[in-house]
């Protein structure tokens, strides 16, 4: 069993920037490929970014492509987000995920992730 528990959200102003933090039980988080998602009120969780267990393949949404940065800490079981350039329509809560082990498959949806953490707000005023 993996538990995440996101932080680094608030209110930001547009343009501004913030860094999300997920942090993971266990030894084996390398193991892990790591997910951010994100679910703006009315509206699905979508796919945000991802990056393998190793670190060394990255994925995002194009939306997001040249603005959020994913990175991760295998020695401290922590990934993170970087959100710069922040605009209001990226408000939504932020929820970090954790494939199975060894996992094989794609990193865009939902059910290819089976860990969650509670998620973690981030609002952007214009």
């Amino acid at each position: 069993q993996v538990q995440l528990v996101e932080s680094g959200g608030g209110l930001v102003q547009a343009g501004g920037s913030l860094r999300l933090s997920c942090a993971a039980s266990g030894r084996t988080f390398s193991t892990y490929a790591m997910g951010w998602f994100r679910q703006a009120p009315g509206k699905e969780r979508e796919f945000v970014a991802a990056i393998s267990g190793s670190g060394g393949n990255t994925y995002y949404t194009d939306s997001v492509n040249g603005q959020f940065t994913i990175s991760r800490d295998n020695a401290k079981n922590t990934v993170y987000l970087q959100m710069n350039s922040l605009k209001p329509e990226d408000t939504a809560v932020y929820y970090c995920a954790a494939t199975a082990p060894y996992y094989g498959g794609s990193y865009y949806y939902i059910n290819d992730y089976r860990y969650w953490g509670q998620g973690t707000q981030v609002t952007v005023s214009s």
